[in-house]
This record gives C-alpha cells, structure tokens and sequence, in this order.
C-alpha cells in the first residue's frame, strides 16, 4: 500500500532539486517514517549522495521503467535507516527517447507501482531538470508535486510554464495530482533582492509557499562529497537544521489533511 508519492519538479537546474529530494527524504527518515527515494534524474545526483552496499548494475529507474525489471528488485538500502533508494544511471536519458513511440508512455512510472507490494510511508521523486517524459511520468504517478525555486528573479520565469503543465497533468492524465507546496531555496537573508522574490512568490501563491525557507549553506553542498545526505554529513548546520524543519512542516499537514477526512467521514 503506497501512502503518499511526492515528485520533486522544477525544469529549471541548480534550483536545489536534487539537494531537496536527498535530505527530505532522510528527514523524513529520521522522524521514523519509511521512505523510498527514486532518482529519476539520468545525472545520478541523489544516487551519488548515498553510500550503496551493492553495485547498482542493471538495476536502476531505467529497468523500472522500462519495465525490464520489478520494482522492488532495485530498490536499494542506505546507510539511512527506514530510507531506501532506486538508484540511477546515465542511461535513463535513453528512455525519453525509447517513450516517445510507445502508448500511453505518460503512464508507464505509475503502472509500476502494481508491482510494488512493500509499504513506505512516502515516495520521494527526483526528477530531471525539464518538463521531458521522464518528469511527466513522475507527476502522473504522484499524488502531489514539490517545487523548490531559488530566491532569484531568473528562478521565476519558468515558474508560470510549470503550473502549467501541473495544471495540464492534472485536467487531463491525474486529477489526484495536488501542489504539494513551493519551497524558497538558496536563501542569503543579507540579500535585499533574495528577501523581494519570497515577498512576491508569497503574494502571488500564498498559502501553498512553506514556511519553511532552505538558507545557502556550505555543509550541504560538501555533503555529496562524502556520499552522504547534508541532514547526516552535519545535522547541526543551518541547513539541515532546515530540512529537518521542512519535514516535520509536511508532517503536521499530512496530519491536519487526515484528521480533516477523519471530521468530513464522521
């Protein structure tokens, strides 16, 4: 049974994407909840943040998705525990183009879950920086979908284009498909211009922006270094600090959300 499925989108690179995939999914982890993390990125940035027991092989996203293997034969343990991953590999790329020809290949990620009989609280995807099949999979599959944008001007403009295509998913492939929230990354509190755009993403998309804002932070970016997510590497920087705080903020509102159903069936 699949609880909740979030996929981490923003076609935009160097947005903290991947950095949030990795140390979300480790908090969440770390709050004793069970997570599966699914790189769906051909770059392999999540993947290489982790310390895998086992060589990957012909066993990635890729097999999964292109249905050459089951799922959970490629699921693999970190050094995390309750947190697992399917790990990627450069030839991931190749399934854009494989997709293209195939029906309904918006569909493929998300009748892979049929094969799925492991339960995880939460299902992390880190998707590609573009709004190619590989992303399109992820949103279909997902209940719900992340966003994280970096506090700058330029971070925005793709930004409209996004919803879009989030709105276009969920009108016409998954009708499930919520925003799970917009999250403000890269943030220098000494810079006026990073403090302008939180203001203006804030006016425009109000209650769906986090609290929670991830500071510019030296130890995350060491982290993948020492294949490990920032949250473990140094759990007391800013930075995780953050993260850890952004979990508990998507906890609390799956929680409200629950007891919400709970009222609404009594």
């Amino acid at each position: 049974m699949l609880d909740k499925i979030i996929a981490i989108v923003n076609q935009k690179g160097g947005v903290g994407k991947t950095t949030t995939a990795v140390n979300l999914s480790t908090s969440l982890a770390a709050a004793g909840k069970t997570v599966l993390l699914i790189d769906l990125d051909p770059q392999a940035n999540a993947t290489s943040s982790f310390k895998l027991q086992q060589p990957i092989e012909q066993r990635t996203a890729y097999e999964v998705l292109m249905g050459m293997k089951s799922i959970e034969t490629c699921i693999f343990e970190t050094q995390v525990p309750g947190l697992v991953i399917i790990p990627s590999k450069t030839d991931l790329a190749a399934a854009e183009i494989e997709l293209v020809s195939q029906k309904e290949r918006e569909l493929w990620l998300k009748e892979r879950w049929g094969d799925l009989s492991l339960n995880f609280d939460y299902i992390i995807m880190d998707c590609p920086p573009s709004n190619g099949l590989l992303s399109v999979n992820a949103l279909v599959a997902a209940q719900s979908v992340l966003i994280p944008i970096q506090c700058e001007y330029f971070a925005l403009e793709g930004l409209a284009q996004l919803v879009r295509t989030i709105d276009r998913i969920k009108n016409r492939l998954n009708s499930a498909l919520e925003l799970e929230g917009i999250l403000m990354t890269m943030f220098d509190g000494r810079n006026m211009l990073n403090r302008r755009v939180i203001h203006e993403v804030k006016e425009y998309f109000g209650g769906d922006v986090f609290e929670t804002i991830i500071p510019r932070n030296v130890k995350l970016s060491e982290a993948p270094s020492f294949k490990m997510p920032g949250v473990l590497y140094d759990f007391t920087c800013a930075g995780s600090v953050a993260y850890m705080k952004l979990a508990r903020e998507i906890l609390e509102r799956d929680d409200e959300r629950e007891k919400e159903h709970i009222r609404a069936r009594a």
